[in-house]
């Protein structure tokens, strides 16, 4: 029900069943597309992965009240002839949707905006459309890039894992950029991201576009030459003390096909396990530690929020045979995530469950079981009295009835 209301609060599913086109007769149909959707996202952010949950889910009455309906929902064949319809267009238009969500969050315009671009394995258990091997996984897998902003998913763009794994990554930022400079044009925006996305190209573009940046550089012999001193002197300091030692710095440096020299934040860092160097490249102004400290390794919350995806809402269920069936899927993964965030953005706000992952969000606030009654003039849900989060689901339901 909490969902429910948060989803009717944004909007976002009737969003979303606009960008798809619905083929069907409407004189001839018994579920609204946009019921559907709901239906799908719904059961995704409650735990349920597989399409023949919705077997048994349908006839629920509680799952029925959230759909404002009365008679069972719709049965698995009906979700997977909906997730068989999709295709570029509609994922491209459901994308806009979500970052139109994101731009929508903001009352005021925020002063800073840190886009963290990232991929993960996406490993498959069949003969899906366009599955590769990767060699670093070692497995079968797709590759599909993620752009979250703080908390908040603004792009999850299924790809096959036998590309670079930057790819697109440009043209991604460059649309994101162009919108988000039209919702907030004195926004200061920087791109966030490991090594792999280290495109000189690209990153001459954003120095170009007022966009800074904080990248991974991948170690060469070269680089570690240039700090061999502060390298060393970590060794020995390291000897004496038996203690993790790190020295930051900064280096000018450009591989050969660069265009010029840009600056390389250090970390030459020596500890139990050996020598450790590591190499930032960015355009942001600010102290060496500080910005690798503070700014880069904060990249590692992005990560989390991967993983929310993947193990707590399934976004990794990419098993249908055609390729934008599984776009789909990924994108209703994101929208049950997109709910959930916005719930713990909102409604979660300065309690104990502010940063909590979804999963126990799930677990303490969704499925919790009720007794229904329900007549022709109204629906009463009855708690148990020993429920230990009582006063937090009241404040949950009065902020997103209020907000």
């Amino acid at each position: 029900m909490l969902l429910a209301e948060m989803d009717r609060r944004l909007g976002l599913t009737k969003k979303l069943s606009q960008a798809l086109k619905d083929p069907r007769n409407p004189n001839l149909i018994k579920h609204q597309q946009v019921d559907l959707i709901r239906q799908r996202i719904y059961g995704i952010a409650l735990g349920y992965e597989d399409l023949n949950d919705h077997d048994s889910l349908r006839k629920d009455l509680v799952w029925q009240t959230a759909m404002e309906g009365e008679e069972a929902l719709a049965s698995s064949p009906t979700l997977c002839r909906l997730e068989a319809r999709s295709d570029r267009a509609s994922a491209w238009k459901m994308h806009r949707i979500i970052v139109e969500q994101f731009i929508a969050s903001f009352k005021q315009t925020p002063e800073e905006l840190i886009l963290d671009f990232d991929a993960t394995d996406d490993r498959v258990h069949g003969h899906q459309e366009k599955r590769a091997y990767h060699g670093y996984y070692r497995d079968w897998c797709f590759l599909p890039l993620y752009v979250f902003c703080g908390e908040q998913l603004l792009v999850s763009y299924l790809r096959p894992s036998k590309i670079d794994g930057a790819l697109h990554t440009w043209a991604i930022l460059k649309l994101l950029a162009k919108r988000l400079r039209e919702a907030f044009p004195s926004v200061r925006m920087i791109l966030r991201a490991d090594s792999a996305f280290c495109r000189w190209k690209m990153l001459r573009w954003c120095e170009k576009n007022n966009i800074q940046y904080i990248v991974g550089l991948p170690k060469n012999n070269r680089l570690i030459k240039l700090i061999q001193k502060p390298l060393t002197r970590a060794i020995r300091k390291y000897k004496i003390r038996q203690t993790k030692q790190r020295h930051f710095g900064s280096i000018q440096y450009a591989a050969s096909a660069w265009d010029k020299k840009r600056r390389v934040i250090y970390k030459a860092e020596v500890t139990d396990k050996g020598v450790n160097p590591r190499f930032l490249l960015t355009n942001l102004k600010g102290d060496s530690q500080s910005l690798y400290d503070k700014v880069y390794c904060a990249r590692g919350e992005m990560e989390n929020r991967i993983k929310e995806q993947q193990l707590g809402l399934f976004a990794d269920r990419t098993s249908c045979t055609k390729w934008w069936p599984n776009q789909f899927r990924l994108l209703l993964s994101s929208a049950a995530y997109i709910l959930i965030a916005a719930i713990r953005r909102i409604a979660l706000k300065g309690t104990k469950l502010a940063h909590a992952q979804v999963d126990t969000i799930r677990l303490k606030l969704f499925k919790i079981g009720t007794v229904i009654i329900r007549n022709t003039r109204r629906i009463r849900l009855f708690f148990s009295s020993a429920y230990p989060y009582r006063q937090l689901f009241l404040c949950v339901l009065a902020a997103i009835n209020s907000s």
